[in-house]
């Protein structure tokens, strides 16, 4: 597959960027299924880069459509029970920034929402891209690794499917066993 992008060069590469803002902006598909496809489809490297953009690029826009529309946008994306769950984030006297940062720094916070909830917020533009570019490599980091892991496992299990396989046919006839019969 990654064979199969590779031909379309740079533009493969900035359709895949556009997607990561688009996927931002509008939560659809989870980041993370996103963010996965592009390492696997780039390559570690190029697909960390790819990603990190994209989505830096999604979460300012995300920041800013919330910055100018205010809540009432957030009623018309996310569902109420989210909306209220985190808005008690925003009620925490100089707390959210602090949440805000460890939920993007963690990859276990719905992020997308996260962004336009800090757009309604006192946040600074200043304080919202510094958190966003610095916690998003580390998340692309950690999904590299899991790449790393996935293909590891992959080959183990490749190894494991031949073996299997070489041992049914000698079982059942169609390879010669590597010991000697004994006849009776």
């Amino acid at each position: 597959m990654q064979q199969f992008v590779n031909r379309f060069g740079m533009i493969g590469a900035l359709i895949f960027v556009l997607i990561q803002i688009v996927q931002v902006v509008f939560p659809i598909i989870p980041g993370g299924i996103s963010c996965l496809a592009g390492v696997l489809l780039f390559g570690a490297v190029p697909g960390f880069f790819y990603n990190y953009i994209g989505i830096c690029v999604g979460s300012c826009i995300a920041f800013g459509i919330a910055r100018s529309l205010g809540r009432p946008v957030l009623y018309k994306m996310f569902p109420g029970k989210m909306i209220e769950k985190y808005l008690t984030w925003t009620e925490l006297k100089g707390r959210f920034l602090k949440l805000f940062t460890l939920a993007i720094f963690l990859p276990v916070a719905p992020d997308d929402f996260l962004c336009y909830l800090a757009g309604t917020t006192n946040m600074t533009w200043k304080q919202f891209v510094t958190v966003i570019f610095l916690g998003k490599p580390l998340i692309a980091y950690r999904l590299e690794q899991l790449e790393k892991k996935v293909n590891q496992h992959n080959s183990v299990i490749e190894r494991q499917y031949e073996l299997e396989k070489k041992f049914a046919e000698q079982l059942s006839g169609t390879m010669p066993l590597p010991c000697r019969r004994i006849e009776e």
